[in-house]
């Protein structure tokens, strides 16, 4: 599955594909121009034939408890920008709050807390 044109290099579209990581499935969104090895499954490095490194894991947010879906990373590659509804548990109450994300090359995304 296509989701959009990678917003980092020439030619690249931006798939999903399945990995498994500490046992457990997980979706990477990445370039098609990036290829992932791993030895152990849970570090996952470049190998020497990539020409893109933009990647964007299903759960990058997960200790805010939000996984990432299809339609939310289709939006922020066209937007740069998307306001997703986040989880604290301070205190012991689940507080939930909005905030903006972007794209960061280095680790996929950022949160923008102001």
């Amino acid at each position: 599955m296509i989701l959009g044109k990678c917003p980092y290099c020439n030619g690249g579209d931006i798939e999903v594909r399945d990995k498994e990581v500490g046992g457990k499935k997980v979706k990477l969104y990445a370039c098609s121009n990036a290829h992932w090895m791993s030895e152990d499954g849970e570090m996952f490095e470049l190998t020497e034939n990539s020409t893109c490194s933009f990647r964007i894991w299903q759960n990058s947010l997960a200790k805010y408890g939000k996984w990432l879906t299809y339609k939310e990373v289709r939006e922020l590659l066209d937007e740069k920008s998307l306001e997703v509804e986040l989880l604290s548990k301070k205190y012991g109450k689940k507080i939930y709050y909005k905030k903006h994300i972007i794209l960061n090359q280095e680790y996929g995304i950022t949160v923008l807390w102001d």
